[in-house]
């Protein structure tokens, strides 16, 4: 049987380097934000390249879970990198119980300080943070920090690993650097850090850039849904 690892994340809260890192496994295969084109064309919210990623994905989330939950999976595991804000009201929740949970979560300070190089006004419902401990509190499963996961990438996908039934491997640690084929047609709005990589970059608090005094309150906002996930998050 295939295990099929929804991660539910945020957006830059180093979401697309864990796909690398489980994507590098020789027994995964990754799917990329398959609930982006459903979110986009139920919202109309203007994105890089909407058009593009609507015309790429089935607009229909019931058509999309049921391929991630019974669709025929070429490798032992299946990894689904999943964006939380993708997951609306009129998303179907319980096609989501065939699945195996986790977390991927981050300070909400460097997820604004981040997001808002792109997008300069961020709101709570771009980031999901709501939607991301309503399925943890559904659903379960194991919940990672990216500080951690950048502070000891070995012992924090060890105990995520193991958490999920995996044996750790080798190669999660590091990927060749460029696109995928399984990266959506977003990827050059999104992803040019990540292509450059060849594995977690370390963070350096010394140069940080600061929050931009605009977004503190958003920040205030924020906070309680992270401090809700962060007790549970696996320490290596």
């Amino acid at each position: 049987m295939t295990l099929r690892i929804a991660m539910w994340s945020g957006p830059r809260n180093l979401s697309t380097a864990m796909m690398r890192s489980f994507g590098n496994r020789p027994d995964t295969s990754a799917v990329d934000e398959p609930l982006y084109a459903a979110y986009l064309d139920t919202t109309g919210i203007d994105h890089p390249g909407a058009a593009e990623v609507i015309a790429s994905q089935s607009p229909d989330p019931a058509t999309v879970l049921r391929e991630l939950t019974t669709g025929v999976v070429p490798t032992a595991v299946q990894y689904q990198k999943h964006m939380t804000h993708h997951v609306l009201p009129s998303t179907p929740r319980e096609p989501l119980a065939l699945l195996t949970h986790a977390f991927l979560i981050r300070d909400p300070e460097r997820v604004l300080v981040s997001y808002a190089k792109v997008r300069s006004e961020p709101t709570l419902e771009d980031l999901g943070l709501p939607q991301q401990v309503e399925l943890y509190e559904r659903f379960g499963g194991p919940v990672v920090d990216a500080a951690d996961v950048l502070r000891d990438p070995r012992a924090t996908l060890t105990a995520l690993c193991a958490a999920l039934g995996l044996e750790f491997d080798d190669a999660m640690l590091s990927w060749p650097p460029g696109p995928r084929e399984e990266d959506g047609v977003w990827a050059k709005h999104w992803y040019a850090g990540v292509e450059a990589s060849t594995g977690f970059a370390t963070e350096s608090p010394g140069t940080r850039d600061p929050l931009p005094e605009r977004l503190r309150p958003l920040l205030e906002r924020c906070l309680p849904y992270y401090d809700r996930l962060a007790p549970y998050a696996l320490r290596p």
